[in-house]
C-alpha cells in the first residue's frame, strides 16, 4: 500500500467504505457492496482504488494484549537531551524495534516522544525501563503513566 495520493477525491459512498471497513476489515466484499448499496463489482473497484491511492493503509488483527502476556500498558512520555540528527534518528530507530513498544510518536514540542508500551506486569515495565530506555544516549528524562482503565481505542 502507497502513500496517500493527494488528488483522490472521496464522494460520500467511498466515505461509507471507509467507515464499515474501519468497523470490521473483515467484511466480505458481498457484504460491504450490500451496505453500501453498490453491486459487488463497482464496491471491490472502489475499495481496490482506495487501496492503490492510500487511503486504506492495511488490515490488520486487534490482538487481546493479555492473550499475549502483556497486561499493563504504560504511556511514557521521553525527552531527549540532544539534537543531532545522527543520535536522534538512533533513539528512534532504536526504541521501534522494541517488541514491547506498541505504539511510538514523537511530538512537536515537549515531551519530544509519547511511547505505548505493554508488558506483563510493573517489573517487566521496571526492567524494560532500566534495560532498554533509560540506557540510551539520548534520553534526559522519562514520565511513566500507567493505564488504570481502557475507555477508548
Amino acid at each position: 500500500m502507497g502513500t496517500v495520493s493527494n488528488s483522490i477525491s472521496l464522494d460520500h459512498v467511498d466515505q461509507e467504505i471507509l467507515f464499515h471497513l474501519a468497523q470490521d476489515g473483515r467484511l466480505s466484499n458481498v457484504e460491504l457492496a450490500r451496505r453500501v448499496g453498490l453491486t459487488p463489482p463497482p464496491c471491490l473497484r472502489r475499495v481496490k482504488r482506495l487501496e492503490d491511492a492510500g487511503v486504506i493503509a492495511g488490515y490488520r488483527a486487534q490482538i487481546s494484549p493479555e492473550a499475549l502476556g502483556r497486561s499493563l500498558e504504560v504511556v511514557v512520555s521521553v525527552e531527549i537531551a540532544v539534537n543531532d540528527l545522527q543520535t536522534v534518528e538512533d533513539f528512534e530507530s532504536r526504541v521501534a524495534a522494541l517488541e514491547e513498544v506498541v505504539e511510538f510518536r514523537r511530538m512537536f514540542g515537549r515531551p519530544d516522544y509519547y511511547m505505548r508500551v505493554a508488558v506483563a506486569d510493573q517489573i517487566a515495565y521496571e526492567k524494560f525501563l532500566s534495560q532498554r530506555i533509560l540506557p540510551l544516549p539520548a534520553v534526559s528524562r522519562v514520565d511513566s503513566h500507567l493505564t488504570m482503565k481502557r475507555i477508548k481505542e
